[in-house]
C-alpha cells in the first residue's frame, strides 16, 4: 500500500436500511428529466438527449441538517431518487442495466439557484451552484432485495408541512435503466457510483429555519432542518 504525504481523506459513504454503510464513489445527476420540471425552468419538454452534471461524493450528507450555503440568497429544492450502483462497466444495454443496482434511497439536490443561473448566462459549468457542501442531503440506501425496482410512486417534498413538489416515478423522461446505459458509453460506471435521477415541478426557495420532508412511495421519509 502507498504511503501518502498527507493524511488520506476519509472515503465518502451513504448509511443504509441495514445498518452498514455504501461508499460513494462519483455522483452523476441528470438534469430536466420530468417534463413539467423541463417546462418549468425554460427547457423544451419533449425527449431530447439526457445531459449529466456531478455533485462530489462528499456532497452526499445524511446528518439531518442543511446549513444554508454562503454567497447565495435563492437556495432551492429539488427531491430525487437516488440509484446506487453494486457493478458496472462500458456499453451497458438497457435489458442489462438493472443488475447493476444494489439500491436506493430519497435525496435532494439543493441548488444555489442564482449561482446556477448566473452560470447558465454565461455558458459556464454548473458547479458552482450544484457541488457545494453538503448539498445532497440523503436518507438511508434500501436494497433492490428490500423494495424491489422502482419504477412509480408518489415523490414529493413538502417545506414546513406544505406540499411544495409532487410527481410519480413513471413521469421521469429517462428511466434509470436507460439512464445507466447513456452514461456506460461515456464513462466506465463502477460499485460505489450514484445517480441522482431528477426532480418533478415545483422547485422553490428555502430559508433558515424551515422543514424540508422528501418522501418517495417504499422509501420513507427524509427530513431535513435547513440552518
Amino acid at each position: 500500500m502507498a504511503d501518502f504525504v498527507i493524511p488520506a481523506p476519509a472515503t465518502p459513504s451513504i448509511p443504509t436500511s441495514g445498518g452498514a454503510a455504501f461508499p460513494v464513489r462519483r455522483v452523476y445527476c441528470i438534469g430536466r428529466n420530468y417534463a413539467a420540471h423541463t417546462v418549468e425552468m425554460g427547457g423544451d419538454p419533449n425527449r431530447e438527449a439526457p445531459f449529466f452534471f456531478q455533485k462530489n461524493p462528499n456532497n452526499l450528507d445524511a446528518s439531518g441538517e442543511f446549513p444554508y450555503p454562503p454567497q447565495s440568497s435563492d437556495v432551492h429544492h429539488e427531491v430525487e431518487l437516488v440509484v446506487a450502483l453494486k457493478s458496472g462497466g462500458t456499453n451497458i444495454s438497457v435489458d442489462d442495466a438493472l443488475n447493476h443496482v444494489w439500491g436506493y434511497a430519497v435525496s435532494l439536490d439543493m441548488t444555489r439557484r442564482d449561482l446556477q443561473g448566473e452560470a447558465k448566462k454565461a455558458g459556464r459549468p454548473w458547479e458552482i451552484g450544484k457541488a457545494f457542501e453538503r448539498s445532497g442531503p440523503v436518507g438511508p440506501l434500501k436494497p433492490v432485495s428490500e423494495v424491489g425496482h422502482l419504477t412509480e410512486g408518489r415523490i414529493e417534498v413538502k417545506v414546513n408541512g406544505v406540499v411544495r413538489q409532487e410527481g410519480d416515478l413513471n413521469q421521469m423522461i429517462w428511466k434509470v435503466p436507460e439512464m445507466i446505459a447513456y452514461l456506460s458509453d461515456y464513462f466506465e460506471l463502477q460499485a460505489g457510483d450514484v445517480i441522482m435521477s431528477g426532480t418533478p415541478s415545483g422547485v422553490g426557495a428555502i430559508q433558515r429555519g424551515d422543514t424540508m420532508d422528501a418522501m418517495i412511495d417504499g422509501l420513507g421519509v427524509l427530513s431535513v432542518k435547513v440552518v
